[in-house]
């Protein structure tokens, strides 16, 4: 909330203006409100055409209820994986430029975060902390009316938690069906695990983790419970394993 450091981060909507004149809108994550303050300002001024997006964490959007209210609001505090964009209370000089500049404001949640945080990672090769790509996350799940236009989308901030980026990857594995766990019950026999194993190899599955229950699951005497966390190719492969189990005369469901 200074008026220096408003205007030194609207420098970046110049170089952008420079870069691709002809984009028709931009995305801007919000916190206190002076990136996208600085960077609103400059856009509007340069070409009042342009559209100027922000987005807020689901969880903490100050900046949206500041604008409800007509003055900036604290609010209650909420966990995020956004923490760069955390702010309880718009700040007072950001919120008139906000007013002035902005179009609208929208909320992402956590799961839409996280995803495009992986996907940054994946397609693009950039590590974004939640901030930086809660903008790409508004722009993947619709948020905005920006079908068949050229958008511009602020990626800022790379500062994230290595054991919370392992969460959001394995997450990410799990949603798209390259890492699956699944429920087989079996004969409780020597070798009933070795020919089981053998059907999964067979069909290119790597296995990363397995749980054996006997008391557990409902199973019968004389059998047992495993739980198999695998590697896959994604949903196809997974219906194939559970179709070559089947036929195999195994009982098994996915665990999710």
């Amino acid at each position: 909330d200074d008026d220096a450091i408003i205007a030194g981060q609207g420098t970046l909507a110049l170089e952008l203006l420079e870069q691709q004149p002809d984009i028709e809108a931009v995305v801007v994550p919000i916190g206190g409100g002076g990136l996208i303050g600085g960077v609103s300002c400059a856009i509007k001024e340069t070409n009042a055409r342009i559209q100027v997006f922000g987005v807020q964490p689901a969880r903490l959007p100050s900046m949206k209820v500041a604008i409800a209210e007509g003055k900036p609001v604290t609010i209650n505090p909420a966990p995020t994986i956004a923490d760069g964009i955390a702010v309880r209370r718009a700040g007072e000089r950001t919120l008139p430029l906000v007013q002035k500049y902005v179009d609208d404001i929208v909320t992402v949640d956590e799961e839409e975060i996280a995803n495009a945080i992986l996907l940054l990672l994946e397609r693009e090769k950039t590590l974004a902390e939640g901030a930086g790509a809660a903008a790409l996350a508004a722009l993947l799940n619709r948020k905005l009316p920006l079908i068949q236009k050229k958008v511009a989308v602020l990626v800022c901030g790379g500062n994230i938690d290595v054991t919370l980026l392992s969460r959001i990857i394995e997450r990410g594995l799990v949603k798209d069906g390259r890492l699956v766990r699944l429920r087989v019950h079996l004969p409780d026999y020597p070798g009933a695990l070795h020919r089981l194993t053998g059907i999964l190899a067979q069909h290119r599955a790597n296995i990363v983790e397995t749980s054996y229950d006997r008391a557990y699951y409902g199973v019968n005497l004389g059998e047992t419970a495993i739980d198999i966390t695998m590697e896959t190719k994604g949903v196809d492969h997974i219906a194939e394993l559970l179709a070559a189990l089947d036929l195999s005369g195994y009982a098994s469901e996915r665990v999710l």
